[in-house]
């Protein structure tokens, strides 16, 4: 974040156009990186909105961006319709999101609108940097709220299929189009990622999706093998191969015949299993052990690590021609703490799983909207900036004992020893940012017609705003707005005036502050006198 201001009340401003050069590179920077600025909803007091979206593109286009209570909604991916956040608790003065002067996206509050707090401080204007975005900044709103601003996709078409996969990380999306791609076709895959990531779930999804559907789906866990028997349980064994084979053992390869083996933690396979996992993936063929007769095989391989197999080949530990053979096709997935803005919407799914087991699913869908948070704003907070290590099958486990240890009660609570777990490893937190230097103070008779029209489309025809760019005193940007001949007041527009640009606009109130180009408040008094409705923020 680098800067906070002053803080001042802030009036609505609308959706303008503005015609700057802070516009132009913002769209500059649209037209090279398709991530937009978005707010996604990590918590709300009804739990299952979490994961809703409001993205923030239009800010891109120099416009701005006011956010409500009553506005705009949040959707879904691929869903036409949304909702407002629509708490009591959310003021209707807006939180506006524009174009930034020093950074990526300038966010500003209102002094008598809502509380909105920045790694636990108060902020009301304030901006932040592109990197910033990227990582994801936490917003606490009135306290009842946890929003993620951050960097997403501009595509808001639903994906043709889930694949079992929640969430609408940029990540995630990237590997929903890898399993989209390779599930029909036969070369081998390798499943790159952390532990806890979800490995087995894209190998179950590749096999679900592709021609093998029908046959059987095999899992095993290399490194859950004593090594002595890897060979055997994989390839098979005679009878009296060895010390306690007593009799023929068929091997998940043929278990897996006419499907999918899916072979996790690959790095852990001794040399031995190397060596025949090769000779599988060039000839189609294998040996069980003890035997002499080659068996034809038809498999398709997944292979999955989370270890550094170039390391291991570096070491001795393991043939660089199998990892070429393994890696047909790679997949890597993302962590966790790369794909912050699905916390909400996993943590929730998990959440409920327990829930309904419980009996306690209506914990979800509260009917006193003014009631306390189920998921507190201080759990979901640390939730965003917990590293995860364990990625999503720790984010699981510790939703589950949440749910279960708070069992009856109407909020969630945290133990001291889940309270000592998520302080653990912490993300890096965006640092509160100094108040910008004040602008130096003026004469309203230095400023000239050009400055100040500038000024006034910069801040959308926002008065306060403009007087204090320009460093003048509010009371005087009247008089400076008169002095100019080309820059008119609402108050001198001729009633038909009016009525032409609102027939001409379809009562679209921002398009007529476009287009009049006059302050938005006193163009809406206005209309309200002449009898005219609008739309429009």
């Amino acid at each position: 974040m680098s800067r906070q201001g002053p803080r001042d009340s802030l009036s609505p401003s609308g959706v303008a156009e503005v015609s700057t050069a802070v516009g132009e590179k913002q769209r500059s920077a649209a037209s090279a990186d398709e991530r937009v600025p978005a707010l996604t909803l990590i918590s709300h007091p009804t739990a299952t909105r979490a994961g809703a979206r409001l993205l923030l593109d239009a800010v891109l286009g120099g416009r701005t961006v006011e956010l409500s209570r009553n506005g705009p909604n949040f959707t879904r991916p691929g869903e036409p319709f949304g909702h407002p956040l629509a708490d009591p608790f959310v003021s209707r003065i807006p939180i506006v999101f524009s174009p930034g002067e020093t950074g990526f996206i300038r966010m500003r509050v209102g002094e008598a609108g809502t509380r909105v707090t920045v790694n636990d401080q108060l902020v009301t204007d304030c901006e932040f940097t592109r990197e910033e975005l990227a990582a994801g900044v936490p917003l606490d709103v009135a306290g009842r709220l946890v929003l993620l601003l951050h960097l997403a996709s501009r595509q808001t078409d639903a994906p043709t299929h889930t694949l079992g996969m929640l969430g609408d990380s940029q990540g995630i999306q990237r590997v929903r189009e890898h399993i989209q791609r390779i599930a029909d076709l036969q070369v081998p895959v390798l499943v790159r990622g952390e532990t806890g990531t979800g490995k087995e779930l894209v190998a179950q999804a590749i096999h679900q999706h592709g021609p093998r559907q029908g046959g059987p789906f095999i899992s095993v866990n290399l490194g859950a093998i004593p090594k002595e028997l890897a060979a055997a349980e994989l390839f098979g064994a005679q009878r009296g191969a060895f010390t306690g084979a007593t009799r023929d053992r068929e091997g998940f390869f043929r278990a897996a015949q006419g499907g999918t083996l899916f072979l996790d933690e690959v790095g852990e396979a001794p040399p031995e299993v190397q060596v025949m996992l090769l000779r599988v993936l060039e000839t189609g063929e294998l040996y069980p052990v003890g035997g002499s007769t080659p068996i034809k095989t038809d498999v398709r391989l997944i292979a999955a690590t989370d270890s550094n197999l170039e390391e291991h080949i570096r070491d001795g530990r393991f043939k660089a021609p199998l990892l070429h053979r393994l890696s047909g096709y790679e997949i890597h997935l993302p962590p966790l703490r790369e794909r912050r803005e699905d916390l909400g919407e996993l943590f929730r799914h998990f959440a409920q799983e327990e829930l309904e087991a419980i009996g306690e699913a209506h914990r979800l869908t509260p009917r006193d909207p003014y009631a306390e948070p189920w998921l507190p704003a201080s759990i979901a907070l640390r939730l965003l900036r917990f590293a995860w290590p364990g990625n999503i099958r720790q984010l699981r486990n510790l939703a589950r004992q949440l749910v279960i240890g708070s069992r009856g009660q109407s909020v969630l609570r945290l133990d001291p020893r889940l309270a000592g777990e998520l302080e653990t490893a912490v993300v890096a937190s965006p640092p509160v940012a100094k108040p910008p230097a004040a602008v130096a103070r003026r004469k309203s008779t230095e400023v000239t017609g050009e400055e100040l029209l500038t000024a006034l489309r910069q801040h959308q025809w926002d008065l306060k705003l403009t007087a204090d760019r320009l460093g003048i005193p509010r009371s005087s940007i009247y008089d400076v707005i008169d002095k100019h001949p080309h820059i008119r007041r609402a108050g001198t527009l001729t009633a038909e005036e009016i009525t032409s640009c609102h027939h001409a606009c379809a009562g679209d109130l921002d398009a007529m502050v476009r287009r009049l180009e006059v302050s938005k408040r006193a163009l809406n008094r206005r209309l309200k006198e002449l009898g005219l409705s609008t739309r429009g923020s």
